[in-house]
């Protein structure tokens, strides 16, 4: 944590501040926490990232999901738990 409660960017090495949470993990992939929840949006772990990687890890998933020649049958999206 930061000085003033606030959360490090959760990339590997980042150290800047992260201003922005998201249900991405490092790797691109949103993560479930495995625990019962009460509703959709308290099933998935929460991770901070500075805007640049936060961007970063978007471009990857968004790059994944346009690629035609990986919407084969069997293969599993880049959002999967």
């Amino acid at each position: 944590m930061l000085m003033g409660g606030s959360a490090v960017c959760d990339f590997l090495g980042c150290g800047e501040e992260g201003t922005i949470v998201s249900r991405l993990s490092p790797e691109g992939f949103l993560v479930a926490t495995g625990k019962k929840a009460y509703s959709f949006r308290e099933a998935y772990r929460r991770f901070h990232y500075c805007g640049n990687h936060h961007d970063e890890l978007m471009g990857g998933v968004w790059s994944r999901v346009r690629k035609p020649e990986d919407k084969k049958e069997g293969h599993v999206a880049p959002t999967a738990i």
